[in-house]
């Protein structure tokens, strides 16, 4: 998922103040998780975060959240923590 796309999910939940696209798993088996900021956050925006993950990208993906400044603040939008072994 492109930074583009990311900057569209969150576009979506006016909820989210920050989010970063981490993709983790062995090759094949790649785990998307969007880790969002939130000040509160329930199923129902859980599932409506993943449901626009769904529609923007055509991929599933998982949804973290955390309490705001949690993230950190170093400009990354993707992260890549895959593992090639």
């Amino acid at each position: 998922m492109p930074a583009l796309q990311v900057a569209e999910v969150v576009k979506r939940h006016p909820e989210i103040a920050k989010a970063r696209l981490v993709v983790t798993g062995r090759t094949g088996q790649d785990v998307m998780t969007l880790h969002t900021e939130v000040a509160g956050a329930g199923e129902a925006l859980s599932d409506a975060v993943k449901q626009s993950i769904q529609a923007v990208t055509k991929l599933r993906g998982e949804v973290v959240f955390a309490a705001p400044g949690a993230l950190a603040n170093d400009g990354k939008v993707i992260e890549d923590a895959r593992s090639y072994e």
